[in-house]
């Protein structure tokens, strides 16, 4: 379990008091993990499986969202970040790439459920293609037919590329249900079509610096 300075440092302070427990454990995927001193048991949205739903789903690579308002756009951005800046608004459901000029690359996402939205900066530490995914026993023990393992590829339910926020458990990954972008279902990972995720995973180096905010801020 990390320590309160340690979550501090990260950036990550204004997490909700649920979602700070689940960073101290070490998740594989972005699942929501009952803590021990909990003192009331999970509620039913907690119960749900968010990173896929339906694993051995086939949605490849050339998924994207080409039409309506979470389609791929350059658009105007008014932003003191620098250029490069991840800025992700879980309220407009949208993740923007800092252009400069006061423009940026838009991209739709889907994002945390009520109850696993937070706020806060971190920066890229992980880049892995066609991640794998792994259920943490908890799951298991609730939905004992999920597969233990599996590999990355077209029906993984982390999709084709992740970016990994910090020493947190949150990421910036695909998905093999584009018809979820736009929506509040994971427990505070952001994801993307896989088409999308693959255009930004070029665009993003190592240590990039990502700003998560709950809406636009001018």
């Amino acid at each position: 379990m990390i320590s309160t300075s340690e979550l501090a440092a990260s950036g990550l302070a204004r997490l909700p008091a649920g979602l700070a427990a689940l960073v101290g454990f070490s998740l594989v995927a972005c699942l929501p993990i009952p803590s021990t001193a909990q003192t009331r048991p999970p509620s039913p949205a907690q119960e749900t499986l968010d990173v896929g739903d339906e694993p051995g789903r086939i949605s490849t690579e050339e998924a994207v969202i080409r039409d309506g308002p979470y389609a791929r756009q350059v658009v105007f951005f008014r932003s003191s970040e620098p250029l490069g800046t991840l800025v992700v608004h879980t309220s407009e459901r949208f993740v923007y790439l800092v252009q400069g000029n006061n423009r940026a690359l838009r991209y739709g996402i889907g994002v945390g459920r009520e109850g696993f939205q937070w706020s806060g900066l971190v920066r890229v530490s992980r880049k892995s293609e066609w991640p794998d995914w792994r259920p943490p026993p908890e799951m298991l023990a609730r939905q004992p037919y999920l597969p233990r393992f599996m590999a990355g590829g077209p029906g993984n339910p982390m999709g084709s590329r992740a970016l990994y926020l910090g020493s947190t458990v949150f990421r910036i990954h695909g998905t093999n249900q584009p018809e979820t972008i736009g929506h509040a279902i994971s427990s505070g990972c952001f994801r993307l079509a896989n088409g999308d995720i693959i255009d930004l995973y070029a665009r993003v180096p190592l240590g990039t610096k990502v700003v998560v905010r709950h809406g636009a801020s001018l």
